[in-house]
């Protein structure tokens, strides 16, 4: 679901953009029995000679959430903060109504937001390479047809491709996607690159 903040002060559109995935951690705090939970949460997937951890996948929130023997506990594909919280919640309860105890309302840590976010209006990568430059854009088209931009605040990687799209990667918060888009915006129509 799109996040289209309100207009900011003046009628200036805030940045739309798309989250598409938010990976977090957590500890549910003990060691844990993989070979138990496996048996626990119908469909894990458990093979310790593949992957070291469990893979569970939820089908609401749409989510991937992977256990580790150390109690250690990562969330991927969910598309809100909430739905991280959700999914977590969700499987520590399955976990723990086996018998298995768990830690109640762990400290969830998101590491990564990678949203995607349209800036309406094609763009010429060769000109931006050249404006922004300063070794914080890497464009190598024969390599990778995007062009890579580096913001130190928030610090973030934005991906942008001539078609005016973006991804955005290394968010911790919907502020930080919403900062950066607003900041590649700013920057490109100083530069008399996006009209």
């Amino acid at each position: 679901m799109p996040c289209a903040t309100p207009p900011a002060l003046g009628g200036v559109p805030s940045a739309n953009y798309k989250i598409e995935n938010v990976v977090a951690s957590t500890s549910l705090g003990k060691e844990l029995d993989l070979q138990a939970i496996a048996l626990v949460l119908g469909g894990a997937e458990y093979e310790p000679e593949q992957f070291p951890g469990l893979i569970y996948r939820l089908k609401e929130p749409k989510t991937a959430i992977l256990l580790f023997r150390s109690g250690k506990v990562v969330c991927t594909g969910a598309k809100s903060l909430e739905h991280v919280k959700t999914a977590i919640d969700l499987v520590a309860k399955q976990i723990g109504a086996a018998g298995i105890p768990v830690n109640k309302n762990p400290e969830i840590v998101v590491q990564n937001i990678v949203a995607t976010s349209d800036l309406a209006a094609q763009i010429d990568l060769n000109a931006i390479a050249i404006s922004l430059g300063g070794g914080k854009v890497e464009y190598e088209p024969e390599q990778f047809p995007g062009l890579v931009y580096r913001i130190d605040e928030p610090k973030v990687v934005v991906l942008l491709f001539g078609s005016g799209k973006l991804v955005c990667t290394g968010a911790r918060t919907p502020a930080d996607v919403e900062k950066a888009v607003e900041k590649i915006t700013a920057e490109l129509k100083a530069a008399g690159l996006l009209h």
